[in-house]
């Protein structure tokens, strides 16, 4: 299946003790990168099944020129842009406000994710102003808004257990309706690698403990 709307990717480059910091200890900083890098690809190849490439951005951090970035890119035909400064907030509502219409951005460790989820979620902007897939750690695994404001992403402590609690604070404050399709699980804690590898052995191959 292929629709055709907007969709930001957020992404670090796969570089060996700056991602998937949280799982170092068990996997080692050469193995949280590489399973970082699968998570990544893993994630591309659902957007591509979700919306036509010419809507899909890659939007990169640490390293814009890593080569799995150059690689993906050229692999998939997607326009890759640097991330701004600012805290997480201020980086999605940048993506968000880039696009040409109502539009959707996810991260790169939310396996759980697939291109009817997707869909799913951009056809829920019909009738709400924004739609979140809240995650089963206190975040969310995607946001998608009709029409892109700050005040969303305002004053939020990111990476903690209260940011789906304060984002549903934010949209009452704002007037929006919401819309929360699904409730999902990403990649972050070293609890979430068993149920990585019991649901999506291709990725688990990447857990081999240094």
């Amino acid at each position: 299946m292929s629709a055709d709307f907007p969709l930001a990717i957020l992404a670090k480059a796969p570089i060996p003790g700056e991602t998937k910091t949280r799982l170092i200890p068990v996997l080692g900083a050469e193995g949280a990168a590489r399973l970082h890098a699968a998570l990544l690809c893993h994630t591309l190849k659902v957007a591509i099944n979700a919306t036509a490439a010419h809507q899909i951005t890659l939007w990169t951090a640490l390293d814009h020129s890593h080569p799995l970035f150059l690689e993906l890119a050229d692999r998939y035909d997607i326009e890759l842009r640097a991330q701004p400064e600012g805290d997480l907030g201020d980086r999605m509502h940048r993506a968000l406000s880039t696009m040409k219409g109502s539009g959707l951005l996810i991260g790169s460790d939310c396996p759980a994710l697939t291109p009817t989820l997707l869909a799913e979620c951009h056809d829920a902007l019909e009738e709400a102003e924004v739609v979140l897939l809240p995650a089963e750690d206190g975040g969310y695994g995607l946001v998608g808004v009709r029409h892109p404001d700050a005040r969303l992403f305002q004053d939020i402590a990111w990476g903690t257990a209260e940011v789906m609690t304060t984002t549903r604070q934010r949209i009452d404050a704002l007037g929006w309706r919401l819309s929360c399709p699904a409730r999902v699980w990403d990649v972050d804690r070293p609890q979430d690698l068993q149920r990585l590898a019991l649901g999506f052995p291709r990725l688990g191959r990447c857990l081999k403990v240094e």
